[in-house]
């Protein structure tokens, strides 16, 4: 079968398609998670977000190949939830991107708008690892590319994209030491062989593509709405602030007498990247974003006049603002108002126990979800837009929602920042720096700081037999996980944690908290906390009922 031009309708097909292929595999890809915690949850997480981009599909009339990729775009954007579900929407965003004016496309064009897609969703992570998805995603639009150059067929253009995406899949773990260690290829990587072979089918005509895999509205509705799956939390250190300077500029692209040079989204990045840090650069057709810390924020200004007139300018003293910081007020909670605050505060927990403590607080709003669910980008704007105020702090709780926030965070027009809080501990901790009389970079960076002093535990049991890192890991042990790291596998729930807050407490330790899970037991924690108590007598033992799921004890020690 020969296809030298995709139209909408086989487009609209083949995602339909891709999306049923990684519902049918969902489980499977969520199986592949690393750590053997029952929360492992990529191919959920891709699957609802491609569940949200078909449904946009599906509400989409025009049968025009760019209307329906863009169409897509946004529905993956709106929908994307955890690391790899905004990683796959911004593989499509650029895909979309490259093909806006297309109303049929060709097998060169096809090839390009994938390869389009990978430098997209590179750009979005700041720091790409690979052995993930995005190599998976480059490895194969490489291939797609290539076989273009000799051939008009589409068909033939998709089986180069599938065949090389198996074997970069296979390639992961020699790219990702943990990965070969677990004996596992990469969740995501997976993910995505499982909607590129969709593709295929449709274009090669081996399915049925309107009785066997067109799902109907009804069937988006409840994918979109589903109870989500439990996510994991994969963690990485936190980077000091180098610079001293928060720089931000808005830049009208191509207004006034400073304009030098035409656009370019890599070229400006690029150059920004190696005068600063903490760097986010978005930009549309008209307007391009810039927050940057730098020590030369005149020269963040010089460099944005080449583009554009400047539309906004805002610096603040990084070092000033922390030799100044006022930490005598604390926010108490409030309630959603119709009259806009100042400030507000969303944060993402899981069980009403720890909802409440987030409440009290001083949080505004809290969005259900973390260690059970991951929530999407539209989630979380849905809770911008209902807090209704003029700054806005995220609290994600969770590391793989932290994608999902800063692209809420960009498509916000409100003045919006991510805390990277990775765990509901980290969460509580920076609450207690945030002050309603700073501003919002202040804020960002004092309830940044405040996350190294805590040390967050969390107690699961393990759902296969492994080993991590020369821990022997057997089904249904115990296992005790300190700032995302196992370090103890038991047989015995009470030994399990005991042995876990042992690692945690430090000579300097002063606090240890204790939230009671939703299949913990009050009397085992009021065991554990005196048996704590006896051996550091020093260090104060508090017990909250945090209701949470999937932990039975969430530990933090201050």
């Amino acid at each position: 079968m020969n296809v030298t031009t995709l139209e909408g309708k086989q487009f609209r097909n083949m995602v339909s398609v891709g999306a049923k292929r990684l519902d049918k595999n969902a489980e499977y890809v969520n199986s592949l998670n690393v750590f053997p915690v029952p929360d492992g949850d990529t191919g959920t997480n891709m699957n609802l977000s491609l569940a949200s981009g078909v449904k946009a599909i599906e509400n989409c009339e025009s049968d025009n190949m760019n209307e329906l990729a863009a169409a897509l775009s946004k529905g993956l954007l709106m929908g994307a939830r955890g690391n790899s579900g905004v990683i796959l929407s911004q593989l499509f965003r650029g895909f979309g991107k490259a093909i806006e004016k297309k109303e049929v496309i060709t097998a060169k064009d096809f090839a390009g708008a994938f390869m389009n897609g990978v430098q997209t969703a590179y750009n979005a992570v700041m720091k790409p690892v690979e052995g993930t998805i995005l190599t998976v995603a480059r490895e194969s639009a490489k291939a797609g590319e290539l076989q273009a150059k000799s051939t008009d067929d589409i068909v033939v253009v998709m089986e180069s994209v599938v065949r090389e995406a198996k074997k970069s899949l296979a390639r992961t773990p020699d790219l990702l030491p943990v990965l070969k260690e677990v004996g596992v290829v990469d969740s995501g990587g997976q993910g995505l062989l499982f909607i590129y072979e969709g593709f295929l089918e449709v274009l090669s005509g081996k399915v049925n593509e309107d009785e066997e895999y067109q799902p109907s509205p009804e069937q988006m509705n409840d994918m979109v709405n589903a109870e989500h799956h439990r996510s994991v939390s994969n963690h990485i250190a936190t980077e000091d602030i180098k610079f001293g300077y928060c720089t931000e500029i808005m830049v009208k692209i191509g207004d006034g007498e400073t304009v030098k040079q035409e656009f370019d989204y890599d070229t400006f990045r690029n150059h920004l990247n190696e005068i600063g840090d903490s760097l986010l650069v978005v930009s549309d057709d008209e307007i391009v974003k810039v927050h940057v810390h730098t020590e030369h924020p005149g020269e963040v200004m010089n460099y944005g006049q080449e583009f554009g007139s400047l539309v906004k300018i805002k610096v603040d003293n990084m070092r000033e603002q922390h030799e100044t910081i006022l930490d005598n007020e604390k926010p108490t909670a409030s309630k959603v108002s119709s009259k806009k605050t100042p400030y507000g505060v969303i944060a993402v927990a899981a069980g009403e126990g720890v909802q409440n403590l987030f409440k009290s607080l001083g949080v505004d709003y809290v969005i259900s979800g973390g260690q059970t669910m991951n929530p999407s980008t539209e989630d979380i704007l849905k809770a911008i837009d209902a807090i209704n105020a003029e700054k806005v702090i995220i609290l994600p709780n969770n590391k793989n929602i932290f994608m999902a926030a800063d692209q809420a965070a960009e498509v916000s027009e409100l003045e919006v920042v991510v805390i990277p809080s990775k765990t509901v501990s980290q969460g509580m901790t920076a609450m207690l720096a945030f002050n309603e009389l700073n501003d919002l970079e202040t804020n960002k960076k004092e309830m940044s700081m405040e996350l190294e002093n805590v040390i967050s535990g969390q107690i699961t049991n393990a759902v296969r037999d492994t080993e991590i890192e020369g821990i022997s890991i057997k089904k249904d042990d115990f296992m005790g996980i300190i700032d995302g790291k196992i370090k103890i596998s038991k047989l015995n729930r009470k030994e399990a944690v005991l042995e876990t807050l042992k690692m945690m407490i430090t000579d300097e330790s002063e606090i240890v908290t204790i939230l009671l899970g939703e299949d913990g037991s009050m009397e085992e924690a009021n065991e554990i906390a005196n048996e704590i108590s006896q051996e550091f007598q020093e260090v104060e033992v508090e017990i909250h009922e945090g209701q949470q799921p999937v932990y039975p004890y969430l530990l933090s020690v201050e």
